[in-house]
């Protein structure tokens, strides 16, 4: 059994290649929450719906985001209405947020999620994070910004200052997940609004120092490969670079992924964690993406 820690970008690639290499019923996935909010009247799960697509073979994979060839008849007819929406949803995609903002009104989260999987053929487990509302704030020099509007509106462009987030508590079943696994992956997804939210969930960080625990990391060089991590990165005094990340990690990391260009940093992060494995982490076609997998899971003991 493998539990991955997701977000809604880095990670599904990388879980495009795991379900190739690991039986998908064998994969349990644990998808950060601390984005999702109310948008046009439904109710979005962005990473959450993200993995439901890509482990349907659905994704949208050159946004990383909504359905693969989804149509935007709604979305145009909202904004010649003068209802312009700030995120752009899909006719198909928005169906699914339709019902889950309906499915919301008897069941949690987590078994709204768990019923659209199952509806989708899925044999994964897939976890969000936590059943309770969140919220996380971008401090920039602009001023405090929801983080949809940071993203989108403003295009990612202030400079960050810090991040604040809410603490909610762990949906049922996240801790018995990593317990149970063989190994646990932490995805290349943004370290502090992706992974971060979820390593700060009660009980979450005590359990990963039990088991073993293997990360790709989302930063090259001094940039990270997709997304703003980089920017909160620096916000936080965090340096940005592979050995930053297996700092951020390093209280429960057995294993660091990095990409073949940073292979001189690696008796630096050996000074962290015990042991890095150097490979091409830059995942642009399906046979990267899978021969990552592969390298990711025979590296588990």
């Amino acid at each position: 059994m493998i539990t991955v820690l997701s977000g809604g970008t880095g990670t599904p690639k990388l879980l495009q290649g795991l379900k190739e290499i690991v039986d998908p019923s064998d994969l349990t996935i644990i998808v950060n929450t601390l984005e999702n909010d109310y948008f046009s009247g439904v109710y979005v799960s962005a990473d959450v719906d993200t993995v439901l697509y890509t482990m349907a073979d659905m994704i949208n994979d050159e946004f990383w985001y909504g359905v693969k060839g989804d149509t935007f008849v709604t979305n145009e007819r909202l904004k010649e209405l003068g209802c312009p929406e700030l995120l752009r949803i899909g006719d198909i995609d928005r169906a699914l947020k339709i019902q889950k903002t309906q499915l919301l009104e008897k069941y949690s989260l987590t078994e709204a999620v768990e019923i659209q999987a199952k509806s989708m053929g899925l044999t994964s487990k897939i976890i969000p994070m936590s059943n309770e509302d969140s919220d996380i704030k971008i401090i920039t020099d602009i001023g405090e910004l929801e983080f949809h509007d940071f993203l989108i509106k403003h295009q990612t462009q202030p400079e960050v200052l810090d991040i604040k987030f809410s603490n909610v508590s762990p949906s049922q079943g996240i801790i018995e997940s990593i317990e149970n696994s063989d190994a646990v992956i932490i995805g290349p997804s943004n370290p502090i609004t992706s992974i971060s939210p979820i390593l700060e969930l009660d009980g979450v960080k005590d359990a990963l120092k039990n088991a073993y625990v293997i990360a790709v990391s989302p930063i090259i060089g001094s940039d990270s490969v997709s997304g703003p991590a980089s920017k909160f990165m620096k916000a936080l005094g965090i340096e940005v670079s592979s050995v930053g990340v297996a700092s951020l990690y390093e209280d429960f990391l057995d294993n660091l992924v990095i990409d073949l260009k940073d292979d001189d940093k690696k008796d630096e992060i050996n000074q962290i964690i015990n042991k890095v494995t150097i490979t091409n982490t830059i995942m642009n076609s399906f046979d990267a993406k899978k021969n990552l997998a592969q390298t990711i899971i025979d590296s588990i003991p």
